[in-house]
């Protein structure tokens, strides 16, 4: 059955794809759910414009009206941005309910690889990926974003999994699915707010040519999954490990005493921190994402050149 049915591509993205040339994937999970409006709003269309500076096309991807979107407009964006969390935040287990009744969905790290994929968008930019959550061993706490990378061929481009999980079981879990881990310019795991983890990377790569080249060498051999690519937090911008550790403390003691739980989780300790941290911590992500889009542009752009 042609995709036609439930995939909407935008003319901009459509001839790009087309035509070979770079397009990079963005969520809008952080649209609805990951910032206030109009504040989100205006950092979609940020993204959005330094993508385009990094000579690629950006690919916004949501679920509107039942429809699978790859490339939104921004009145699109803005209607998203204003709905907020009254949108559906979508994984995978969603996508069929919600397009079988025409619903909205704001697309997480897992859909919006899914959708991308859908389109012949290869590479994605977004701010963190979810993981394992911390007491997974006793919850089951996993997030779907981690099986998506082992199965969709997806280049993401992120800030590491966000400092409020697990992080070495969330590697493990990596490993043990075979999805390559790599350090832009660094041998370490960046934590999301700040630069290191304490826990190393499957492998260092410096440039965004080589990062091209080792995807490339992955779909060429048609390895099933996707390469997960962990781009450290600018400095300028990164939090003091001991404020931000004790903060997110703070956050999933209180998410457990309120028996916060499931896709709820996520929001609720990013929330949290950033009222604990007086804003600070939604400035240092919002500054991750446009990093991300610089590098996810312009490996789009080498990628394009193989």
């Amino acid at each position: 059955m042609s995709l036609n049915k439930y995939l909407d591509v935008s003319p901009e993205v459509a001839a790009a794809v087309a035509a070979g040339k770079p397009v990079v994937a963005l969520e809008s999970t952080i649209i609805s759910h990951g910032m206030p409006y109009p504040q989100n709003v205006e950092t979609a269309l940020k993204v959005e414009a330094i993508i385009r500076e990094n000579g690629a096309v950006p690919a916004t991807i949501a679920i509107l009206g039942g429809r699978l979107k790859a490339g939104l407009t921004p009145k699109e964006i803005e209607y998203l941005g204003k709905q907020g969390t009254a949108v559906h935040k979508a994984s995978r287990r969603d996508l069929a309910v919600l397009c079988a009744r025409g619903e909205d969905g704001a697309t997480t790290v897992t859909t919006t690889m899914i959708i991308a994929h859908m389109a012949g968008v290869q590479i994605f930019a977004t701010g963190g990926i979810g993981g394992v959550h911390r007491g997974a061993e006793t919850t089951m706490d996993i997030s779907a974003d981690l099986e998506e990378l082992s199965q969709t061929q997806v280049m993401v481009v992120c800030a590491g999994a966000k400092s409020i999980l697990d992080l070495g079981l969330t590697l493990e879990y990596l490993e043990t699915h075979g999805v390559p881990v790599i350090g832009y310019g660094t041998e370490e795991l960046p934590a999301f707010y700040t630069r290191k983890s304490g826990f190393a990377v499957d492998y260092r790569i410096d440039t965004p040519e080589e990062l091209a080249a080792a995807f490339k060498a992955g779909l060429d051999m048609g390895l099933k999954g996707g390469m997960l690519v962990t781009n450290p937090i600018p400095e300028e911008y990164s939090m003091d490990p001991a404020v931000i550790n004790k903060a997110i403390d703070e956050a999933v003691a209180e998410a457990k005493a309120q028996g916060i739980h499931g896709k709820e989780t996520t929001p609720f300790l990013l929330a949290k921190i950033k009222d604990i941290t007086g804003g600070d911590s939604l400035d240092s992500n919002i500054q991750l994402v446009f990093n991300n889009a610089r590098l996810a542009a312009r490996t789009a752009v080498e990628l394009c050149r193989l």
